[in-house]
């Protein structure tokens, strides 16, 4: 199956990246400890959030809920969007069509 979308990747891309970026501790998904994260530029802080963003987008495609540091992700294929949530709350959509 696979995460449908309509609008451009690299769009979404910009805006899921942005939102991964937002999550606390969400470099713990690469295993990263945050002595290793604070140590990283910004310019590369920007690619592994990137990289998070594509691997967990391509991930909802298998399982509709992903955790992600201290927050969840959850693929809703029937509004075609992607949360992201934070405490118990929506903190980020990003809208696929």
């Amino acid at each position: 199956m696979g995460v449908r979308h309509a609008r451009e990747y690299s769009d979404i891309l910009k805006d899921f990246t942005a939102a991964v970026a937002e999550i606390e501790n969400s470099y713990t998904f690469f295993e990263m400890e945050p002595d290793e994260w604070a140590e990283l530029p910004v310019s590369d802080r920007h690619e592994v959030m990137e990289a998070l963003a594509d691997d967990v987008f391509f991930g909802l495609g298998e399982n509709p809920v992903i955790e992600v540091g201290s927050g969840v992700i959850t693929y809703n294929s029937k509004h075609h969007i992607i949360e992201v949530t934070q405490d118990d709350k929506v903190t980020q959509i990003i809208r696929l069509i």
